[in-house]
């Protein structure tokens, strides 16, 4: 490591008196002008590639595949207040103080929502899937944490204003609420923080490695500092010579210091010095008033220099603030698809009950028609066995079907609610009334292409990895600023004013060596700005580190996790087209089952109705009757598992297509305050059809 140092100085002694014209008095304001313009024209006219490094120079990216570019998230800068708190908390103006006062959070909300209020009726909560959505937008744990990402990502923002590094955005899906389980492109870490990995090495997400960002030379602090220094000394010295008597001295210094940096990554520091010192010691003056003043200006012309390089956290910090819009936007995007996805489970076990009530009410009647019958002598006690033993078959399967609906039913109450211990939430059944119809949706009958393109212009995962990509554009030209030496020139302008009243202890004999004459403070200040006394000069310093390894090292990681994440997003784009491919390909099928296990349970129902009657004409046994229950059973349990597919899939169609929100009109804006002015409108539903409720009471005899 070398340093070398060039000054050109001009001094004077700073106790010299002149009788300069007034004009002369202006000195100082010239020469800090001449000394800005020079460290601006030293700024704007070095060569682009050493001050500034612009997003199109030198571009490092790879010939990606044509591929369309994913549509930012809109609106933009979503925030679940008005707060903004990328802006400061008090303006200088207005209230400087408000400054230095910590902030306040309001406490986050655990009562639920009042829409509840609306859907409870006897005691029981009837539940729509627009209802269940609108719900969960409102309460779900999940996205109330998400929402903090938003203000969080403002934070960093501010902080890259007053050029600071950044702390980082979470991105994230939230997985706390239970059950409805659901898929999405894994994602986390987020840009401007890495998670940490095995050994404290650093990692991202789906085994990208960034650990890079941030690099280079750290931008000056943009917010001004001023810091002040006032000591008061009394001290006494005891006489050691006859030129050093016993003397007592009292000083009191006032010293002031400004700093600030620019953009340009140039730096100002200021320092006034001030001192009042009474003495009985040999000084000219008693008291003796010293001030001194200094400006110094440094601007950096290789490393540091240049207002892109050092407005590339702003940069980031901006991209951050998209990405978390995006990834807030994930967050919805799965939580609806995962409530949906419970929401329809809740209906395959309401429907489950109903059919397990009346399987347990077809072979009841079966088993007491049997028992009538072992009265009067006609049929074998064998067979009133066999139907007794599906009775307590049947029943059996009613008690897990209702256990199973119990559960169910609190699976959605966490998934919509934040308070479960709410007196009239905790004991309320909850009615699924919507059920799925086979309607074929508009993005079925489209070519895949267009599917695929339409989730490529729509998908959060890829549009974070755009807004990444870019990030890690700005992290390499910060990298490769920090190759170069740092060659830095700088200039200086001081001054020094001495003054006071002549001190009448400082004699020799007869010999007095007192000042002549008198000053005040004011001419001290005074010699500070008439030149009188100046110091001032311009230097270079220049640090080259030998080999440079460190910086060498950072540079080429950098460039290597840029090309990890070109073939990540290439990556993206081909999972996407395949879970494309595959919904499509599932909503079909799925439809298609539906209509298979309508026909399977209308056959098995028309059986068993044929089987009933060829028992009472004596041409069947209760063993072929029990035997087309059994298959009447599960007729209803396929077509109630195949119902729940093609709703899961078609929902799951929507959530890879990423136009759920669209397809639901949810408000983005609604949605990250948390209130749903409008509720969603779920298309491709049917109300549920009329009929007896299940009960979640277990059957007699249980």
């Amino acid at each position: 490591m070398h340093l070398f140092a060039l000054s050109v100085f001009e001094r004077k002694d700073p106790t010299a008196r002149s009788t300069r014209k007034q004009d002369e008095g202006g000195r100082t304001i010239k020469h800090l002008r001449a000394l800005a313009a020079f460290m601006l024209a030293l700024t704007t006219g070095v060569p682009s590639g050493f001050a500034q490094q612009p997003a199109g120079r030198d571009k490092a990216a790879s010939d990606l595949p044509a591929a369309p570019a994913p549509i930012l998230t809109e609106p933009l800068n979503l925030r679940q207040t008005a707060r903004d708190f990328s802006q400061p908390s008090g303006r200088l103006l207005n209230n400087p103080f408000k400054a230095y006062l910590p902030t306040t959070v309001a406490k986050a909300n655990f009562v639920n929502s009042v829409r509840f209020n609306d859907l409870v009726k006897d005691g029981k909560i009837y539940l729509s899937l627009s209802d269940a959505i609108a719900l969960a937008i409102e309460n779900n744990y999940d996205i109330a944490i998400s929402r903090y990402n938003l203000d969080i990502a403002d934070t960093d923002l501010l902080r890259a204003r007053a050029g600071s590094v950044l702390r980082g955005v979470n991105t994230a899906i939230v997985t706390g609420t239970q059950g409805g389980s659901t898929s999405t492109l894994a994602t986390g870490g987020g840009p401007g923080g890495t998670s940490g990995g095995s050994g404290g090495a650093g990692s991202g997400s789906s085994g990208l490695v960034l650990t890079t960002n941030g690099v280079g030379p750290i931008p000056a602090a943009l917010d001004p500092a001023l810091a002040g220094t006032i000591q008061l000394e009394r001290s006494s010295t005891p006489e050691i010579s006859i030129f050093q008597p016993a003397a007592s001295t009292n000083t009191n210094q006032y010293n002031f210091t400004y700093s600030q940096g620019f953009i340009p990554g140039t730096t100002l520091a200021v320092a006034w010095n001030n001192s009042r010192v009474t003495t009985t010691s040999f000084n000219a003056y008693s008291p003796e008033f010293n001030t001194s003043f200094r400006a110094t200006v440094t601007q950096p012309l290789l490393q540091g220099a240049g207002i892109w390089v050092n407005r590339r956290f702003v940069y980031q910090a901006l991209n951050d603030r998209r990405i978390t819009d995006s990834a807030f936007r994930q967050q919805l995007l799965y939580t609806v698809n995962q409530v949906e996805t419970i929401y329809w489970g809740l209906v395959s076990a309401y429907e489950d009950v109903q059919a397990k009530e009346r399987a347990l009410a077809q072979s009841t009647k079966l088993d007491q028609d049997n028992r009538k019958q072992l009265a009067v002598g006609t049929l074998a006690p064998l067979d009133v066995v066999n139907s007794d033993s599906a009775v307590a078959a049947d029943k059996q399967a009613l008690i897990s079907a209702q256990n199973s609906l119990n559960y169910q039913q609190q699976i959605i109450k966490q998934a919509i609610a934040r308070n479960l211990n709410d007196p009239a939430l905790e004991v309320a059944a909850v009615i699924p009334t919507d059920r799925v119809n086979l309607d074929v949706l508009p993005e079925e009958s489209e070519p895949v292409e267009q599917l695929v393109k339409e989730a490529f212009s729509r998908r959060p995962e890829l549009e974070q990895a755009y807004l990444q990509i870019k990030n890690n554009e700005i992290t390499l030209h910060g990298a490769r600023n920090a190759l170069l030496p740092t060659l830095n020139i700088y200039g200086f302008y001081s001054a020094n004013g001495v003054g006071g009243s002549p001190n009448t202890n400082c004699h020799f004999g007869s010999t007095s060596c007192a000042a002549t004459t008198t000053t005040g403070y004011s001419d001290v200040l005074n010699d500070l700005v008439n030149s009188s006394a100046p110091d001032k000069g311009v230097g270079f310093t220049l640090q080259i580190p030998i080999r440079n390894r460190t910086a060498q090292a950072d540079q080429a990681r950098s460039l290597l996790e840029y090309r990890q994440s070109e073939l990540r997003i290439e990556q993206l784009y081909t999972q996407i087209r395949m879970q494309v491919v595959n919904a499509q390909f599932a909503i079909a099928n799925d439809r298609a089952q539906v209509r298979a296990a309508i026909a399977a349970q209308d056959y098995a129902q028309q059986s068993l109705d044929a089987e009933i009657k060829k028992l009472h004409l004596g041409a069947s046994t209760t063993a072929n009757v029990l035997l087309q229950e059994r298959n009447l059973a599960t007729a209803s349990d396929n077509l109630i598992a195949a119902n729940a597919a093609y709703a899961k899939d078609r929902a799951g169609l929507y959530q890879v297509l990423a136009n759920t929100l669209q397809h639901y009109n949810i408000n983005l804006d609604d949605a990250a305050a948390g209130v749903v002015n409008s509720a969603p409108v779920v298309p491709g539903l049917t109300p549920a059809k009329p009929g007896n409720e299940p009960t979640t009471t277990p059957p007699n005899g249980q």
